[in-house]
């Protein structure tokens, strides 16, 4: 079982960066695929971004591949989730999330979230 805590939301002008961390608890971290997930208001929570354990394979949604990029740090637990050139669409709640499936389907572990918020 893993704890997930993400940090590193606010509120940014368009064209600007964030970067996301979350940190995990448990020994458990360094063996699961870790994903980032959002949520705009009244929209559904979306698949954003995922990394295998090892840091060696990771996966996109289509409209954020080339300005986000995931990325993990096994003997921190922590991953990371860099995000450059911002739009206002980019605006959700960020959740990190543990135990990724694969194939945009999470896994159990979530964390509380944290906002985004892009100004045009």
């Amino acid at each position: 079982q893993v704890q997930l805590v993400e940090s590193g939301g606010g509120l940014v002008q368009a064209g600007g960066s964030l970067r996301l961390s979350c940190a995990a608890s448990g020994r458990t971290f360094r063996t699961y695929n870790m994903g980032w997930f959002r949520q705009a208001p009244g929209k559904e929570r979306e698949f954003v971004a995922a990394i295998d354990w090892s840091g060696g394979i990771t996966e996109y949604r289509e409209s954020v591949k080339g300005r986000f990029t995931i990325s993990r740090d096994n003997a921190k637990n922590t991953v990371y989730l860099q995000m450059n050139s911002l739009k206002p669409e980019d605006t959700a709640v960020y959740y990190c999330n543990g135990d990724y499936q694969g194939g945009t389907r999470p896994g159990d572990y979530w964390g509380q979230g944290t906002q985004v918020t892009v100004s045009s």
